[in-house]
């Protein structure tokens, strides 16, 4: 696409898109929009007229614009506004698809001519790939010649109907025929094309109710390594490695990981077979036994492990991994096919007694293990409806084999052990500061030296299991209180910033904590870039804070 004159030309653009209203530009589709707001994704988003326009009607925005100095114009016209902007362009939409977004309106204004043909069909799949049932796309076609700069290719109104007709996209009733320029240009016409997704269209949640429901299982090994992807792609999307039009390129070790904190209680605690009959688990191999004196929280991801325990843990997930490759990943399959769902892959890998963190890296030693890309979107978006689906047939499953337990037993060995609200270290830290200096509420700004305090999970914790130390804020009792199970509005968390960052800095940065809060950061956090940053990490929760709103529909708290 063309880039470089829209950073060059950067005010003059950026004066012509502002001379121009959201309402004089888009007059032909306004008919069709849906006056409940949502999440809408601008694609070419310029000087931000449309983004702006769309957040003032109340929709959460991603704005998508790169050429850079264009887009910080934008970003400044746009400040005070519910809107996202993120570096990044067609046919890919690379950044944006890490993100797991469903939009509910993709804006496509003034981009396409930009793309080249060969291009196009593919950039369409993607747009479609991330529209939420029933969401809507609305492209717009510019006819005419091109300047002497920017490159322009031709574009019709059959190309785009006939993908629509691939995907299975309905289209809607607009105005036939091209529109004249509203900048007056008679060289130039414009047409718009709008259609809507009826459905999920990808065929990802049929395939996981095959998966959990119909597909043969001598073990409950298919439901543990599904439950353990849903809670990846949940609750640690910045674990995956590489993403690709058909791939979700995670690391191996990371899903060893997660298995064993999922079966450590079932076989360790609560001794629940999880096979008929009597023989043993090819994952539980001594050291996994050694792990009986732990809990899951002691070696999760982005803890710190002695010398004496890594080994241990280490070789705990090692044997994990060649169970998963030899097991659940080898036997389930497309219905009715032998083909795979899933793949992987083990690497060779020295185990020594040193200490080791549990982080992203570590986690890639051991291998990668591939998830169809619908599918990991699928686990992401709808995790809250996926995972109870599982948790419901791995019950029915163990009460086959084992009559002598209760349900609540059932349910009490299949609970994540994460789910344990814990701010003990954060209070710990907030005491400390108050000893030597000042510590604010992230809401309020009080000093918390004179008033009750309470740790806040900036991400309540009823909605989003999550205890990480970028995830607790100090805060006064009574901003906790009436912030309760609430989101924070988008506005008041980028009011918040700078003292979210400066807690950071206060107490995080240069201490023994600091390893921690980015390895924590960079597995939980959609962090573009993997920014190893504080910014970084806060341009994440924004992120993040975008897609729990989206995701679990989390009602938002605008301050006190």
């Amino acid at each position: 696409m063309t880039v470089a004159p829209y950073s060059r030309n950067a005010k003059t653009f950026f004066a012509q898109y502002q001379s121009l209203s959201f309402e004089q530009v888009h007059s032909d589709w306004l008919s069709q929009f849906d006056q409940k707001a949502g999440l809408a994704l601008d694609v070419g988003a310029g000087s931000g007229r449309d983004a702006g326009a769309l957040a003032a009607r109340g929709w959460d925005v991603v704005a998508v614009e790169p050429a850079a100095r264009l887009r910080e114009l934008g970003q400044g016209a746009t400040r005070s506004q519910s809107i996202h902007w993120v570096d990044d362009q067609l046919p890919d939409l690379s950044k944006i698809r890490k993100l797991s977004y469903r939009f509910d309106l993709i804006l496509v204004s003034a981009v396409w001519m930009h793309i080249p043909p060969s291009d196009r069909e593919r950039a369409f799949r993607i747009l479609t790939e991330l529209l939420a049932p029933g969401g809507m796309l609305v492209i717009t076609l510019r006819h005419g010649p091109g300047d002497g700069e920017r490159v322009f290719y031709d574009v019709s109104r059959e190309e785009l109907e006939s993908f629509a007709k691939r995907r299975a996209l309905i289209p809607l009733p607009l105005p036939v025929g091209r529109k004249k320029d509203e900048l007056q240009r008679d060289e130039v016409s414009w047409e718009t094309l709008a259609f809507r997704l009826a459905d999920d269209g990808t065929g990802a949640l049929p395939t996981v109710r095959h998966i959990i429901v119909n597909d043969n299982k001598s073990s409950t090994y298919k439901l543990g390594l599904l439950r353990t992807l849903v809670r990846i792609a949940d609750g640690a999307p910045g674990l995956a490695l590489k993403r690709t039009d058909d791939w979700v390129d995670i690391p191996l070790g990371a899903v060893g990981l997660f298995w064993i904190m999922l079966y450590h209680p079932l076989v360790l605690r609560h001794q629940l077979r999880q096979a008929p009959g009597s023989r043993g688990y090819s994952f539980a191999t001594a050291d996994f036994f050694k792990l009986q004196s732990f809990t899951p929280l002691d070696f999760r991801v982005g803890m710190s492990l002695s010398a004496d325990v890594a080994p241990v843990v280490l070789r705990a997930i090692k044997a994990a991994c060649r169970n998963i490759l030899d097991n659940p990943a080898n036997y389930t399959t497309w219905p009715g096919s032998n083909r795979t769902v899933f793949e992987g892959g083990s690497a060779r890998m020295t185990i020594k007694k040193a200490p080791v963190r549990l982080d992203k890296a570590t986690l890639s030693r051991f291998g990668t293990f591939r998830v169809p890309s619908f599918l990991w979107d699928a686990f992401s978006r709808y995790a809250c409806w996926i995972e109870p689906a599982i948790v419901s047939e791995w019950i029915e499953l163990m009460g086959s084999w084992d009559l002598r337990y209760s349900m609540d037993e059932y349910h009490r060995g299949l609970q994540w052990v994460e789910g344990r609200r814990d701010t003990s270290a954060v209070r710990q830290m907030i005491n400390q500061q108050l000893e030597t200096g000042r510590v604010e509420c992230v809401w309020t700004a009080k000093n918390l030296k004179a008033t009750r305090f309470d740790v806040d999970h900036c991400f309540p914790w009823s909605r989003w299991n999550n205890n990480d130390l970028w995830n607790l804020m100090p805060s006064t009792h009574t901003a906790n209180a009436s912030k309760s199970e609430k989101l924070p509005g988008d506005l008041l968390l980028k009011e918040a910033h700078p003292r979210v960052v400066n807690w950071w800095e206060q107490a995080i940065v240069g201490s023994s904590r600091e390893e921690q809060f980015f390895s924590e950061a960079e597995a939980s956090l959609p962090l573009l870039g993997q920014e190893r940053t504080l910014e970084g990490v806060f341009e994440g929760m924004l992120q993040q804070r975008l897609r729990l709103k989206t995701n679990l529909q989390l009602a938002e708290w605008l301050g006190v």
